[in-house]
């Protein structure tokens, strides 16, 4: 018997929010496995249409928007979020800090199996496709590079430096890791030296620097999100091929060795090598049983897009 809708989607959120935990993954790598990105990012466009016609004193267009948006199924996807980070967020990371190999391996296994399931959303594979995908990749792997550290280290003081207009473009770049399969919002942050800004401005309750920042993650994601639903709309193949490339590029910070996710070096296996290999090829069975359950009690994650209305 199918499980209820809203029930589901919570279930759904749940594993988007533990994803976008770990510096390597993210929301949308979880949510191409579901088989619900495409329509996850026309509901955020259907969103950012009802704030921009509202923006624009458009009251009957912003009403017919909101009328369009499938409040049930993203309100219970976003609770399943929200639940996940408020309940994994300090377990999840006690387990990346005491077993951070072992912890890398199991999300390179769920990523690598991810990785199929991309593939098969790409309608027709050609040069275009293959280069696409190379060239994404590559220059992920190298822009993740430039730092070696995924965390900031302890003692880093979490205090409030930048002017509000920072945070306001740090929020509108990493909110775009929520519905781009790769590195999450998180890294993000620690890239671009914004993670300990942030911390602060939470800590001192800075209205100021964490409205800029709430502001950038809405103005940010209404754009990405009708960028990204017009190339989806366009150029399918070419869209979800640069998908699989960021995928790719992103196994840099889940490869296991030598410190798991703390780092993006990286060295040959050594020392603890037999589980984690078999944590990685558990992940990726985990992900390839998750979409054959999606696909008998749902949709089938290749072509959902064919049941959302544009």
């Amino acid at each position: 018997m199918p499980v209820p809708t809203p029930v589901a989607q919570v279930a759904r959120g749940f594993a988007m929010g533990s994803a976008d935990i770990v510096p390597g993954v993210s929301g949308g790598t979880v949510a191409l496995v579901l088989g619900i990105y495409e329509r996850l990012v026309r509901n955020i466009h259907t969103g950012a249409q009802a704030l921009r016609a509202i923006v624009t004193g458009d009251v009957g267009g912003f009403r017919t928007r909101l009328g369009e948006i499938e409040w049930v199924w993203l309100i219970s996807l976003l609770t399943g979020v929200l639940l996940a980070i408020a309940a994994l967020s300090s377990v999840l990371e006690e387990l990346l800090h005491e077993y951070p190999i072992r912890m890398a391996a199991l999300f390179f296994g769920l990523v690598l199996g991810s990785l199929t399931i991309a593939w098969r959303m790409i309608r027709s594979v050609g040069g275009r496709e293959l280069a696409t995908i190379a060239g994404v990749a590559i220059v992920l792997f190298l822009v993740l590079g430039l730092k070696s550290d995924t965390e900031v280290a302890e003692g880093t003081a979490e205090i409030v430096t930048e002017p509000w207009w920072v945070f306001f473009l740090s929020g509108a770049l990493a909110i775009c890791a929520m519905i781009l399969p790769g590195i999450s919002g998180s890294f993000i942050l620690v890239l671009i030296g914004m993670y300990t800004e942030v911390l602060g401005a939470i800590n001192d309750r800075d209205v100021a620097a964490l409205g800029s920042l709430a502001l950038g993650c809405i103005v940010g994601l209404a754009l990405f999100s009708s960028v990204l639903t017009w190339a989806l709309d366009r150029h399918h193949d070419l869209v979800i091929a640069a998908m699989v490339g960021l995928m790719l590029g992103s196994l840099r910070v889940l490869w296991p060795w030598p410190g798991g996710t703390n780092t993006t070096d990286l060295a040959a296996p050594s020392g603890d090598v037999a589980v984690p290999v078999l944590l990685a090829l558990g992940g990726a069975a985990v992900v390839l049983v998750v979409e054959l359950v999606a696909v008998r009690t749902d949709h089938d994650p290749v072509h959902i897009a064919d049941d959302v209305p544009a």
